[in-house]
């Protein structure tokens, strides 16, 4: 490999991916944030006596229920500890069949370990999170 893409792929995977991730989610926010300010100002033009915070309320995301962010925390769990159960077995699998070198290998199982270990966190909020929060989920349930 050339020593110049053996310094800029880390750099762009570790670096420029992050802030271009960060970048794009801020962008979204802001043009929903401008379209509902254009919907707003559009209809005042129309009808000044209208009601501002009525408007607001209508075309505002609504916030997720509790049992909604729980169940998102327990898909992420999931995912995460499957993807860590795939790499600890994809580094098992290049160990026992001498494929790739020892980094790989070691690199795999450590990768699969991390995911693992925040899958189980996840996890782990879901369950306490449900036991805690089960007198509130249930009050927005009957509202």
């Amino acid at each position: 490999m050339n020593p110049i893409s053996e310094i800029l792929v880390p750099i762009a995977i570790c670096c420029v991916l992050p802030i271009m991730l960060v970048w794009f989610v801020i962008r979204k926010k802001m043009n929903e944030t401008n379209k509902r300010t254009q919907i707003v100002l559009a209809a005042i033009e129309k009808n000044p006596e209208m009601d501002i915070e009525e408007i607001m309320k209508k075309i505002s995301p609504k916030p997720k229920l509790l049992k909604e962010k729980l169940l998102t925390k327990l898909l992420w769990g999931c995912l995460a500890t499957l993807l860590g159960f795939g790499l600890i077995g994809f580094g098992i699998y290049l160990g026992a069949n001498h494929l790739g070198g020892t980094d790989d290998q070691f690199f795999s199982v450590c990768f699969g370990l991390i995911a693992l270990g925040v899958g189980i966190a996840f996890m782990i909020n879901y369950f306490v999170g449900k036991k805690m929060l089960a007198k509130d989920i249930e009050a927005e349930e009957k509202v």
